[in-house]
């Protein structure tokens, strides 16, 4: 009896119904000839996750069910798809079919969280007990789906009343003896999640006693990214570990960890028991790439223009977007003003020409002049900023004219730090669809930017770009640090009230000036409305904003003090 166990890593498309089980059958279909007994696919892989309201409307559920149910496969397929309701009443639920063999429903999600990002008990029933494969390919399989094994760990923050992997351990003392237990994923990535999705997976297989085999789903849903590295963990602590950012089969002989096989681009790693995951530096380009790639994949965009300043963040914007929909399709527009530098127009045609963009100059002083004429009345003894948003506007206005003329997709250029302070221009250089570093701190922007280079072999990113001082170019002489905190401690404190949670108190108890705290935390809560306004962007740090940070507009909590 062979006992070759293969975890599909798949990258679905939310309600692509057919689709998704169209590439679960190609999977499993690889599987089969590569030797596999029986395949597991990634959590909802059926509907995609998180299909979010989708699941409110009961055809959909139903479809996807009964599409799941339907699958003919080679060998039999765990499959993760929504469930209809028990009852009239009751809601849906996040389940498991069994295709390919004696089909049937073998368990519910039993645990559904409801922190960060995550909304579950919103669509969800929850089950009571975990589930079991009977005499699936000869063998006896426990199942599991995502959220059922962080619990045993202690690697969730919510506390449920029961924990599935415990569960399963119990029955092996009342003599249920099952040969592995799988679970079916889709755990969004963050920077350094890998190694808790390692110790959840190693704490479920020694407590078992057998292997724990984890599937997770890969690739970028909206603002969700999900990194695969599928993993299978033996009881000693040894670990099997599927690429990142691939799809692909990960063929699992739960005999011998060194006969694991990866069906797909990029290879497997096996960590001793003693042995972790060291962070790959490359994630986050990695991560932001295919944020954005699959966001216009799975949206049917083609093309991509943006607005070229020669400053940090769009050109390692436009580095992003060649490098997700290819360079003939990035349209990149510097638009100087009587304000802008020389070396800033250069610096833009530069990074356009070593990229291969198409690239134009669109100057925008007869537009603005013409504004501040025609708005003169308005704007005279009103605050500075209102006349140095005009410019923002304006370039927003011919970006977005671009994109509108040519079937483009516009895409925001800001980052973190700027969109946490409110620096940015609601309906100037915030408009665009996407804002692919949404997420990333100043910091991290130009750590990343150095990095594209080296993968390309040359300067996309100027060696001006990368050390002039960080301005806007609004005014004359303007510079980021007449408004704002050096980025290095901005940074740092937005992280440790944004993604660590402390308030002004034990953020300065930490070394940091209490005024410029307090300044850095009023601006943050002031400025709420416009991340309310913000395009979508790729999370890839602990908390981003968006769904994982729901803040109220009109509110007097004063929590800065």
């Amino acid at each position: 009896m062979t006992s070759k166990i293969a975890l599909l890593q798949a990258n679905p498309i939310v309600g692509d119904i057919g689709g998704n089980a169209e590439m679960i059958c190609d999977l499993a279909e690889i599987a089969a000839e590569a030797g596999a007994s029986f395949a597991v696919t990634t959590e909802l892989a059926i509907s995609g996750y998180p299909p979010r309201d989708l699941l409110l409307q009961s055809d959909f559920v139903n479809e996807c069910h009964n599409v799941a149910s339907a699958l003919e496969t080679e060998i039999p397929v765990l499959v993760g798809t929504p469930v209809p309701p028990h009852t009239d009443r009751s809601l849906p639920g996040n389940g498991v079919v069994r295709a390919g063999d004696s089909v049937r429903e073998v368990t519910r999600k039993q645990l559904l969280p409801t922190y960060d990002v995550f909304d579950e008990a919103r669509y969800f029933e929850a089950d009571e007990r975990p589930g079991i494969a009977r005499t699936i390919a000869g063998l006896d399989i426990g199942v599991t789906i995502c959220e059922d094994a962080w619990q045993h760990c202690g690697a969730t923050p919510n506390d449920y009343e029961s924990d599935p992997i415990a569960q399963i351990v119990e029955w092996g003392r009342q003599g249920v003896v099952l040969d592995a237990t799988v679970n079916l994923s889709a755990s969004p990535y963050h920077a350094n999640k890998s190694g808790i999705r390692i110790a959840v997976a190693r704490s479920a297989a020694s407590s078992l006693n057998h292997p724990f085999l984890l599937a997770n789903q890969v690739g970028g849903n909206d603002d969700l990214l999900f990194d695969g590295r599928s993993i299978i963990a033996w009881p000693d602590g040894t670990v099997v570990i599927g690429p990142a950012w691939s799809q692909g089969v990960l063929l699992t002989d739960l005999s011998d960890p060194k006969a694991c096989t990866w069906i797909g681009e990029g290879e497997i790693r096996i960590l001793k028991p003693d042995e972790d995951l060291e962070e790959d530096e490359g994630d986050l380009l990695d991560a932001i790439i295919i944020g954005l790639s699959d966001y216009c994949m799975k949206s049917g965009i083609s093309k991509i223009v943006l607005g070229m300043s020669g400053g940090i963040d769009s050109a390692l914007a436009a580095c992003v977007a060649s490098a997700a929909v290819g360079a003939q399709n990035v349209t990149g527009i510097s638009m100087p003003s009587k304000h802008s530098s020389q070396h800033s127009i250069d610096d833009a045609k530069a990074t356009a020409e070593a990229l291969g963009l198409d690239f134009s100059i669109q100057p925008i002083t007869d537009l603005h002049d013409a504004s501040e004429l025609a708005l003169r009345g308005i704007l005279e003894g009103g605050h500075p900023v209102a006349g140095e948003n005009l410019q923002a506007r304006l370039r927003g206005l011919i970006v977005m004219a671009h994109a509108n003329a040519h079937g483009a997709m516009a895409i925001a250029t800001g980052n973190k730090s700027e969109l946490g302070q409110g620096y940015c221009t609601l309906y100037g250089d915030m408009a665009g669809g996407y804002a692919p570093l949404g997420d990333l701190y100043k910091m991290e922007v130009y750590a990343l930017a150095r990095l594209f280079n080296e993968r390309m072999g040359v300067e996309a990113v100027t060696e001006s770009t990368l050390t002039k001082p960080p301005s806007a170019e609004l005014a004359p002489d303007q510079k980021d640090e007449d408004s704002l905190p050096p980025y290095p401690i901005l940074d740092e404190i937005l992280r440790l009230h944004i993604e660590d949670g402390l308030d002004a108190t034990q953020i300065t108890a930490k070394g940091h000036d209490k005024k410029t705290v307090k300044e850095v935390l009023t601006r943050l809560a002031k400025n709420e409305h416009k991340r309310w306004q913000m395009p979508p962007a790729p999370r890839v740090s602990k908390r981003a904003f968006g769904q994982g940070w729901r803040q109220p507009l009109a509110a007097r909590h004063d929590w800065r003090q």
